[in-house]
């Protein structure tokens, strides 16, 4: 299975800070098996998320595209109305089984803004933006995001 790594965060986009939450999203794809064919800091703009996320669905670069950053409630985050720019099915239960997963970790999870959908045959879906809330979030959600990707694909 193919992954896309976008990690929505202008300072790591500028190369002023690390990329902390997309290695932790490299880390646990790959001890998944999975193949990242695609990691890239973008800045936290709704346009340009939505139009390299676009382009990656429409090229069938990835199967799963996997976004850190951008879905708190900071003024400047964007990264789920991004996405849902260009879902043309939401999947909203994978965002509600994180929240809900992490919740019993720290309360804060409740401000996170998620979302998750299917454009074209590709699975999106926004994970937080601190490394450690990365690896906790996709290490529960990894199990049921391959199977949605074989169902998409008509595979299961």
């Amino acid at each position: 299975m193919r992954v896309a790594i976008i990690t929505a965060n202008t300072d790591i986009y500028k190369g002023t800070k690390a990329n902390e939450s997309g290695e932790a999203v490299k880390l646990v794809a790959e001890e998944a098996g999975l193949e990242v064919v695609f990691m890239r800091a973008l800045p936290l703009d709704r346009e340009v998320l939505s139009t390299v996320m676009k382009r990656m669905t429409d090229g069938k670069t990835a199967d799963l595209i996997l976004t850190t950053g951008g879905a708190g409630c900071n003024p400047g985050d964007c990264t789920p109305e991004a996405t849902m720019n260009i879902v043309d099915r939401p999947v909203p239960g994978i965002p509600e089984a994180m929240r809900a997963h992490t919740m019993k970790l720290t309360r804060r999870s409740m401000l996170n803004r998620s979302a998750a959908g299917i454009s074209g045959d590709t699975l999106i879906v926004n994970l937080p933006g601190k490394a450690q809330a990365v690896k906790e979030s996709l290490r529960f959600l990894l199990p049921e995001l391959v199977h949605a990707v074989k169902v998409i694909k008509g595979e299961a």
